[in-house]
């Protein structure tokens, strides 16, 4: 049978008809394209400036509630009663805070997601859908698609639009925030995942892996295989089916370890969707931003209608006009990778199963983005060409490295545009719903 085999530094994929495999039989690996559109699609300059202004900001925001022992804790108080594999997240950050912290260099590569919400007077409004703080990807693998778009512009006459296809130094950028933490944790021999343009020694390793052969020494720097870590970068670890026991237990050897995690286990955890969530609550940014009332409002004005699920008053309330206009909302549970919300009647199944007990403060509620809609083809391998009624996703990447109390990096390193048909509810590019774009600015 036809199908593709992928297989990643920490878990393989499996795409396509698997039922009539052999269990001996070898799977083949068949190389396909990069699922993208034939065109790029139209994207308002100014959100698309707006996002890119925050940024910044949100660096610095991740960063400070990653510093907060008390505001994560009870942040999440509810969370982690309530979800299991927040709740294993938050024990492997209780136990690196009993022991103390061993690495002062802290660093974060993130990535903000936002659509172009079409309010009901035909102007359009930048809303942020989450931020990713582990293993936020897109921007190695799309760097060439400005050159394909801007030929397909040329190739149809289009040349001033083809002018308006920026290049981007993303992946160069991105990748130096790493190399600064390799540097700054001060020696030359060690290895470092995923990076290789600097000369930087690099092994690619999976969870169970580093259960096998990692070790700490006395001085709780990290070996594998007996040769010194320097910075551990996840691609993997951040959905529940990513771990075994042994796994968790190499996730814990790393978070104690000297090296620099990107992310470590507070970065990680200011990603959840329960902290977006809090976050949203009047009062709670200026915690993070006394004095600094742009900055909030920058910040704040991205932000959409988001509503807790916490047992108590206001938790009924949320309950109660989900329940009445589903179509109005959008149920996330504390899940990464795509293909985790829930929408329309399938709100309403999730929660009547929970709505009287504390399981629903496993979720947070958001209000549905009604985003514009363009035309475009997606080109992606056994989908029919045709032209579809397509909706983007504006990513805009983010890299900062803090030593000590210094910031000695906080950059916005650029954008990725990602799109689906309206047909799809949830996105993903891994579930095969979603393809890479370029924004053509209007």
């Amino acid at each position: 049978p036809q199908y593709k085999y992928i297989e990643e530094q920490s878990n393989s994929h499996f795409y396509g008809d698997k039922k009539n495999c052999s269990p001996c039989m070898k799977p083949r690996f068949v190389v396909t394209y990069l699922p993208f559109t034939l065109f790029p699609s139209p994207v308002p300059k100014a959100a698309l400036l707006q996002a890119l202004a925050v940024q910044t900001h949100f660096n610095t925001l991740v960063d400070k509630i990653s510093q907060d022992p008390d505001f994560l804790g009870e942040a999440l108080d509810r969370t982690i009663q309530a979800d299991d594999f927040t709740a294993k997240l938050f024990g492997i950050y209780k136990t690196v805070q009993q022991e103390g912290r061993t690495q002062s260099i802290v660093m974060g590569l993130i990535r903000s997601d936002y659509m172009v919400d079409q309010r009901e007077d035909g102007t359009p409004s930048l809303r942020q859908i989450e931020i990713n703080t582990i293993a936020a990807g897109g921007f190695g693998v799309s760097d060439q698609l400005p050159v394909v778009h801007r030929h397909m512009l040329k190739s149809v006459g289009l040349l001033e639009e083809s002018k308006r296809i920026q290049d981007q130094s993303r992946t160069r950028e991105m990748t130096a925030a790493l190399a600064k933490a390799w540097e700054l944790y001060g020696q030359q021999r060690q290895q470092l995942c995923l990076f290789l343009s600097r000369n930087i020694p690099v092994i690619r390793r999976k969870f169970d892996d580093v259960s096998r052969k990692g070790s700490l020494d006395g001085d709780k720097r990290l070996f594998i295989d007996g040769v010194e870590v320097a910075v551990v970068y996840y691609r993997y670890g951040y959905m529940p089916d990513n771990y075994t026991e042994q796994s968790w237990d190499a996730r814990l050897l790393m978070e104690r370890s000297l090296a620099v995690k990107c992310p470590d286990i507070s970065t990680h955890l200011a990603g959840t969707k329960k902290i977006q969530q809090v976050l949203a609550k009047p009062g709670v940014l200026e915690k993070f931003f006394p004095e600094q009332p742009e900055v909030m409002e920058q910040i704040r004005a991205t932000f959409a209608g988001l509503y807790t699920l916490d047992m108590g008053p206001e938790g009924d309330q949320t309950v109660a006009k989900a329940l009445t206009s589903p179509e109005k909302f959008v149920l996330k549970p504390q899940r990464e990778g795509g293909g985790n919300n829930y929408f329309g009647e399938d709100i309403v199944q999730v929660l009547q199963a929970v709505k009287g007990d504390k399981r629903r403060a496993a979720y947070i509620l958001m209000d549905r983005i009604q985003p514009r809609t363009e035309q475009n083809i997606l080109l992606r391998k056994d989908l029919p060409l045709k032209l579809t009624s397509v909706c983007c996703e504006i990513g805009v990447l983010g890299a900062y490295v803090r030593h000590g109390g210094e910031m000695v990096l906080n950059e916005v390193t650029g954008h990725i545009l990602r799109t689906k048909s309206i047909k799809n509810n949830d996105a993903g590019i891994i579930g095969g719903v979603t393809v890479f774009d370029n924004p053509l600015i209007i």
